[in-house]
């Protein structure tokens, strides 16, 4: 147990002085003498003297403010260690890559797949972040057993978020990367070392994941290139890269008969190539409107449940409330003991 207020201990001998104090006020009798010795009143007398000690030293350490601290717990649950890299660039406060079924696409459509359209469109016409933030809030509440930490990015990368499991902290900083305006340049190396780097002196209880949810790729330097190959390989982490394509990109996934050099020069696919090389395990979804990124987000759902051994904090006890309780407790005790005693000889 630990004390908020630890000096206020050395006042505790004073709640001895009850021992030393003398018993009730005396009443006039000629014969007490005569008087038989009354050991049940003797008794009484020491009772009341003893809870008037515990009500002094219930006081005292109650000021004190009593705690217990906190402390870890291991727990094993079916999760992963997840690092969210989260874009926030210009880019990224820009609507959705598909476009809206024309008129005369529309024609002769049932109303109620007409709604759908007009609901769908009005949501594609929402930043890629907004939706991507949203949809991020819900997969992480139905994982509780996962650790996660966040990091956004555009230019450099910012630590939102160390490893943790309470939800609320999480979706807190989800909600913080939506303040303000992206910057237009992005250095996606910068933000997958940063990610890489938080599984640093931790050990291994499950699986890891980085997952990297961006609108753009990056052709990484060969330094960078190294420095990522050799952290994956170290943590031995699995990427996911939910890719959120604009307008006028080309998108992961080559067209039948397009050949792979006519789109190396597109930082997409070449960020693309590059972690399919690294040797680690490895999974891309591209999203162009808000229902394949909620597919996507949904599919690593349904991967990653594997078994997961993890440390849960748990916090503070504040334990002054109970002692002061004994205290009011042996204060109406000693009330009643007091109302109770008789002031003359009837």
């Amino acid at each position: 147990m630990s004390f908020d207020h630890p000096w206020l201990l050395w006042l505790l001998p004073l709640a001895l002085l009850p021992l030393f104090a003398r018993s009730g006020s005396a009443l006039d009798n000629g014969w007490a003498a005569l008087m038989p010795r009354d050991r049940s009143s003797d008794l009484l007398g020491w009772a009341l003297r003893i809870i008037g000690v515990l009500a002094l030293a219930a006081l005292d350490i109650g000021m004190a403010g009593p705690y217990w601290p906190e402390y870890e717990v291991e727990r094993i649950g079916k999760g992963a260690e997840i690092v969210l890299v989260l874009d926030r660039s210009r880019s990224m406060d820009q609507g959705f890559a598909g476009a809206r079924p024309s008129g005369a696409a529309m024609k002769g459509t049932s109303p109620e797949v007409i709604d759908y359209y007009m609901k769908q469109s009005s949501r594609m016409r929402e930043s890629k972040g907004k939706v991507a933030r949203q949809l991020l809030s819900e997969f992480i509440a139905k994982r509780q057993d996962d650790r996660f930490g966040m990091i956004v990015f555009s230019t450099l990368p910012i630590r939102v978020l160390e490893f943790t499991q309470k939800n609320e902290a999480i979706q807190a900083a989800i909600a913080a990367g939506d303040v303000g305006r992206g910057l237009s340049e992005t250095n996606i190396g910068l933000a997958l070392q940063s990610a890489l780097s938080s599984f640093d002196d931790r050990p291994y209880t499950g699986s890891r994941i980085v997952m990297l949810v961006s609108d753009g790729g990056d052709r990484l330097d060969t330094d960078a290139r190294e420095r990522i190959a050799y952290l994956a390989r170290k943590h031995r982490v699995t990427f996911y890269w939910i890719y959120l394509r604009s307008t006028n990109s080309p998108g992961l996934i080559l067209e039948k008969g397009e050949a792979p050099e006519s789109v190396e020069s597109v930082p997409e696919y070449a960020l693309h190539r590059f972690f399919e090389s690294l040797g680690t395990s490895y999974r891309a979804y591209e999203a162009s409107d808000p229902e394949a990124l909620k597919k996507a987000i949904d599919a690593v759902n349904r991967l990653e449940n594997l078994p997961i051994t993890y440390l849960d904090t748990m916090p503070r006890r504040d334990v002054s409330a109970p002692v002061l309780g004994v205290a009011l407790g042996c204060i109406l005790l000693l009330l009643a003991a007091n109302l109770a005693e008789i002031r003359r000889w009837a």
